[in-house]
């Protein structure tokens, strides 16, 4: 049961959609419904939600005589981000009522673990005249439709009827779509270099099955060639396989380190180089326009206010570069917005806009467009946090700036330096100019190195020229922006092997197969 509700703020209409309903509790003030909401969850947007709670007369189960009792808007971010959200219920003309609702979510996932399979055999048939067979093994998953998909090839072992193949690794997902009772088919042939391998034999497996070597047993299949058991009077197999060992690497998902406490430490830097213009004049970049926000406001606004959901204390430092500061002056390519070097953060998203209209009348644009210092200094805080070994912070720092870099080779060297730490930078290109460099920065041409040749340990820098969103809505470039940044918080800590702060609360309920 749906319906569309159209709703008029500020000129501009959203259109709401209703997902779905709870049961009717009867006679409860203190109702706790069973009826679970399934929704996707996608970082890079701002999901907004609202619940609305009904009195249903007692005779009828409908929707035509109903009281509201209140309502709550939120979004999907604050709820994941505090695993339990509590907020009162708005009456009629927006008055908060004695009411409350609180919303418990869990992650309905498929399977991001890995497995680990070490595969053997022994007696296989030999197809070969003047030597033994040269076998190998594919291992295929059997999909709804009876389509057969190749997870894994194993290597050619050379002459020889009792291979050991090499541990190999694999997704659960790849594997059997995290479904443990999935038919796997596997199948052995004798190498040709001509490429027409001969067929030695085949078994079916599920993955129940293979995880009976987890405990160091184990599990063996009789390798059948169908042909020859309908022609073979005696015909027993054609070898047997054994799976030596099954082991499963957990890989935990970025929801499973954001409801387990981790933080995005959000941190902006925003470029005051004279190139942007005389900001008392309409023509630049840093222009205040009384209606219309300028893409420096823009481009804060849109990439902030997804991070904001996931920093419960909402305190954001904000830093500019390339200007001469007060009280003498002097170029400064880190300086907090605010002026307050001992404390930079600002409150909220909001009391970042504040401090940089506030501060624009106070300094003087100037440059060079060096930005390897604020990756320097945000890399200081995300190092103090990696010496911890928890999940417990993941900064972002969104660099707004106009022009070309000109310390390029310091940049490559800062971004190498931050690819080892739990951080990831964001760099939106303002204005007309040449960004080709910027490019070079993201990777996704090539892997980016040092000065030195050292390269990136992981892709941490996404750019995007804001003029190819300039006739878009601001959700599409922070989609752009920040749909890499879920998996890059994933690749960080689990390559450090370091596991969400409380899982236990919530992995019992975990629910595979969805």
């Amino acid at each position: 049961w749906k319906r569309c509700v159209t709703v008029q703020v500020d000129n501009c209409f959203l259109v709401c959609l209703q997902v779905d309903r709870t049961e009717v509790i009867r006679s409860c003030l203190n109702p706790t419904f069973s009826k679970v909401f399934t929704l996707d969850f996608y970082f890079e947007e701002v999901q907004r939600l609202r619940y609305e709670l009904y009195d249903i007369s007692s005779s009828h189960n409908g929707m035509r005589e109903v009281d509201c009792l209140g309502a709550m808007e939120c979004t999907l971010g604050q709820i994941i981000s505090q695993r339990k959200f509590t907020k009162a219920l708005l009456k009629q003309g927006n008055t908060v009522g004695k009411s409350s609702i609180m919303i418990t979510a869990e992650e309905l996932t498929g399977n991001n673990d890995y497995v680990e399979l070490s595969f053997s055999a022994r007696k296989l048939d030999d197809k070969d005249f003047f030597s033994k067979s040269d076998p190998f093994l594919e291992i295929y998953r059997v999909n709804d439709d009876n389509t057969q998909q190749l997870v894994h090839r194993t290597e050619t072992v050379m002459n020889n009827l009792n291979p050991v193949w090499k541990t190999f690794k694999t997704s659960l997902n790849s594997l059997c779509s995290g479904d443990h009772e999935r038919i796997l088919k596997c199948t052995v042939w004798d190498w040709d270099s001509n490429g027409k391998h001969d067929f030695i034999g085949e078994f079916q497996a599920t993955f129940k099955e293979m995880r009976s070597a987890m405990d160091g047993r184990q599990v063996q299949w009789e390798c059948i060639n169908p042909k020859y058991k309908v022609k073979k009077k005696n015909y027993k197999n054609s070898g047997i396989v054994i799976l030596n060992q099954c082991k499963i690497i957990k890989m935990h998902s970025f929801l499973d380190y954001i409801m387990g406490g981790c933080q995005i430490q959000f941190t902006v830097a925003i470029d005051f180089t004279a190139s942007n213009g005389d900001p008392r004049n309409s023509c630049s970049l840093h222009y205040i326009h009384p209606y219309q926000p300028n893409e420096y406001l823009k481009a804060l606004v849109a990439v902030g206010e997804i991070c904001q959901d996931y920093d419960s204390d909402k305190m954001f430092p904000a830093f500019g570069f390339g200007a001469r500061i007060p009280p003498d002056f002097k170029v400064s390519h880190d300086f907090a917005v605010n002026f307050n070097e001992d404390n930079p953060e600002c409150a909220g998203i909001q009391g970042v806009v504040e401090a940089y209209q506030n501060c624009l009348p106070k300094i003087q644009l100037y440059g060079p467009t060096n930005i390897a210092p604020i990756i320097q200094k945000v890399a200081n805080f995300a190092s103090e946090e990696m010496h911890t070994k928890e999940a417990m912070q993941y900064f972002i720092l969104l660099i707004l700036t106009d022009g070309v870099i000109t310390d390029m080779a310091d940049t490559r060297e800062a971004i190498v330096h931050a690819s080892h730490l739990p951080m990831s930078v964001i760099i939106v290109g303002v204005g007309s100019a040449d960004f080709t460099d910027m490019e070079m920065l993201d990777g996704d041409d090539g892997i980016l190195r040092s000065p030195k040749g050292e390269p990136v340990l992981r892709d941490i820098v996404q750019f995007v020229p804001f003029r190819n969103f300039k006739h878009a809505s601001p959700a599409a470039l922070a989609k752009s922006v920040l749909a890499e940044v879920p998996n890059q918080v994933v690749d960080y800590y689990n390559s450090k092997g370091i596991k969400p702060k409380c899982p236990s609360e919530y992995e019992s309920s975990r629910t595979f197969g969805h």
